[in-house]
């Protein structure tokens, strides 16, 4: 068995034991609303994942969506968001890593580093300022789009092809792994970050999909249990992202895998800019408050 079908099996026990708590909480009833989910609830699995497969996120557009047209209560929205988006990134995972070629220790690596760092750095970032925080990956993102853009016109190295890192690079992107999975806890989604990074650092923009794509699968899959077991999530709403969900993530792969290295270059630069101005709007409106 190769390290990568070991880790795609990894992946898979995680998702079945999530579906197990899901059932059975299900048939033991409890806070959680019942009911089926409808077109609706579905037609928002399916908009949300393709876009955060894409590398957009689908945690800011779920949770407006739920609040704007008030589906879920504030309080069970963020269980919702990990029960019912873990199958879904479960599923990008699993075609990415198959499908992309990137080196299976390097990758197997990163992808814990971003689990530890989401473990172990919780305590360290919840404890810092979340609106200093934004505005700093904020800037730093379209600082880095912008020396993308300059690549892609010629003026500034672009990126470039390859599947795995230099020892040298490897160790960076550890830290920055790390880091990553630490900024998870208050909310600042990795997609960008990593792409951006990778990119910069002359990875081929398809080759950071696996590693996201993975540390978010088992970031969610686990953190999904314990919403489960807790009951702290909306069954209908939940089971409406799952299903809706996987049929997303399958279009938007498809299309991430189609398009050639140009144009996907020019995607990783739309996400990195929505992100950054996400952030510093966010950080913008957030009263000055000193510590989370």
């Amino acid at each position: 068995m190769t390290l990568v079908q070991l880790l795609l099996g990894v992946l898979v026990v995680s998702g079945l034991l999530l579906v197990w708590h899901w059932r059975t909480a299900a048939r033991a009833g409890g806070p959680a609303a019942p009911g089926r989910p409808g077109a609706v609830d579905a037609a928002i699995g399916f908009g949300t994942n393709f876009f955060d497969t894409l590398g957009i996120g689908s945690f800011a557009p779920t949770t407006a969506i739920f609040r704007l047209w008030r589906l879920v209560p504030d309080e069970l929205i963020p269980g919702t968001l990990i029960v019912g988006h873990a199958l879904p990134v479960l599923a990008q995972a699993l075609f990415f890593i198959s499908a992309v070629e990137v080196d299976p220790w390097q990758l197997t690596t990163l992808i814990a580093a971003c689990v530890a760092g989401g473990w172990v750095g919780a305590g360290l970032v919840a404890s810092l300022a979340r609106r200093t925080i934004q505005l700093a990956m904020g800037t730093a993102l379209l600082v880095a789009a912008l020396l993308m853009l300059l690549g892609m016109f010629g003026l500034f190295p672009a990126g470039g092809t390859a599947t795995a890192f230099s020892p040298a690079g490897f160790a960076v992107a550890v830290a920055a792994s790390v880091a990553f999975g630490a900024l998870l806890t208050i909310g600042i989604g990795n997609y960008a970050p990593s792409l951006i990074l990778f990119s910069l650092m002359g990875m081929d923009p398809r080759a950071a999909f696996p590693i996201m794509m993975g540390s978010g699968a088992f970031v969610a899959a686990i953190a999904g249990v314990r919403f489960v077991r807790a009951g702290r999530f909306h069954q209908r709403a939940a089971l409406g992202l799952a299903l809706g969900g996987v049929p997303g993530v399958l279009v938007a792969a498809w299309l991430v895998q189609s398009l050639r290295l140009p144009a996907l270059r020019w995607l990783v630069l739309v996400v990195v800019v929505y992100a950054a101005v996400t952030l510093l709007k966010t950080a913008v409106r957030t009263p000055c408050e000193g510590r989370r």
